[in-house]
């Protein structure tokens, strides 16, 4: 029985080092008081930025000589994982040490390995990855798969949206999440055949905890009309990246058009209150931590530049799933979705090749 309060930290991983993540953990520790960390890395540099954050100084220290590079091929990882950061945090989750691993180190790499490590939950045939990101909306909403499979069929889509219904009701404290696939257009003959398959087997189910609501395109996202949308990996890291560059792209024209001359300064001062509320709408560190859903375990991916804030977000994700208890939600959804179609599906030749469970 892994202990729910500790979280194991890849200290070694992402851009900058075990400074931002470990300063993150300690963020995370003022507001989730409760949390414990194993700190996994080179002991003599966790125990160096350890002095600065007297608030976490008692958390465990595993030692781990290597570290998984950012270009490294996953299959080359995988042979390393038990001398690496990631490796050993993911493997703190397995044995029951650890209740979630955080890492902002290479995402194929920690694919693989979580994988590898602590298996696909029963029913489920790939796992996918999940994060939450801005929306007009009172809350955020969920998106997967964001790449971790390039290609899904209808069991995958339709499994990616029991999935993410329930992170969408761990994350965001939603009771029935509005659920929508991604299409190139609404009309239920749009998209490809898996699309439609995936969608004529979710508006049955229901009595499921979640709102199915047909097809939604690119432009809508995140106006605020769904909490989950549902895509294949490649589409969805497409979309992600999209959006990123956008944000990017909207920030520095508002900067260019604010410095461009006197009056356009004095607009600035003035427009200041709202564009410090863009500024934190579109801060990534306020949406960062992905989450492989669909392990026997609580693997949460930080983007690899986070800052402090986003390093603490990130293990707030982990967190609240583990709070939550994110696996058997899942468990009992896709138990709930497999027995409503044996009841009801008897016959359909496109229910009946899509074995769910």
């Amino acid at each position: 029985m892994s202990d729910v309060r500790r979280i194991a930290i890849d200290a070694m991983g992402g851009d900058v080092g075990p400074g931002v993540m470990i300063a993150g953990a300690a963020q995370a520790k003022a507001q989730w008081p409760a949390l414990e960390f194993a700190l996994v890395g080179d002991e003599s540099a966790i125990r160096t930025e350890l002095d600065a954050h007297p608030s976490i100084a008692a958390s465990e220290i595993v030692h781990a000589s290597d570290v998984i590079a950012g270009d490294e091929k996953p299959s080359q990882a995988i042979r390393r994982a038990k001398t690496t950061s990631m490796g050993l945090a993911v493997n703190a989750v397995k044995t029951g040490t650890a209740a979630a691993a955080v890492s902002a180190g290479n995402t194929g790499a920690l694919m693989a390995i979580a994988k590898i490590a602590l298996r696909t939950m029963p029913g489920i045939d790939r796992p996918a990855l999940a994060a939450l990101l801005p929306s007009l909306g009172e809350t955020d909403h969920v998106m997967l798969d964001l790449g971790a499979n390039t290609e899904c069929d209808t069991r995958n889509l339709v499994e990616f949206a029991v999935m993410g219904a329930a992170y969408a009701r761990c994350a965001l404290g939603l009771d029935n999440p509005r659920v929508n696939l991604l299409n190139i257009g609404t009309e239920e003959l749009k998209g490809t055949e898996e699309i439609r398959e995936a969608a004529a087997l979710l508006r049955e189910a229901t009595d499921l905890p979640m709102r199915f609501g047909g097809f939604i395109e690119g432009d809508k996202i995140s106006r605020g009309e769904t909490d989950v949308v549902v895509c294949d990996g490649f589409s969805g890291n497409i979309s992600l990246k999209t959006m990123e560059g956008t944000a990017r792209f909207v920030t520095d024209l508002l900067r260019i058009a604010f410095t461009s001359s006197i009056r356009s300064k004095f607009g600035f001062l003035v427009s200041k209150p709202a564009t410090e509320l863009l500024r934190h709408r579109l801060d990534p560190n306020n949406h960062n931590g992905a989450v492989f859903l669909g392990l026997n375990g609580i693997v949460v991916k930080s983007h690899g530049s986070a800052n402090v804030k986003g390093v603490a977000n990130a293990i707030g994700v982990a967190a609240k799933l583990v709070a939550n208890d994110i696996t058997r939600r899942i468990t009992e959804d896709l138990d709930h979705f497999a027995g409503h179609r044996a009841l009801t599906s008897t016959g359909s030749a496109t229910a009946s090749a899509i074995p769910l469970k």
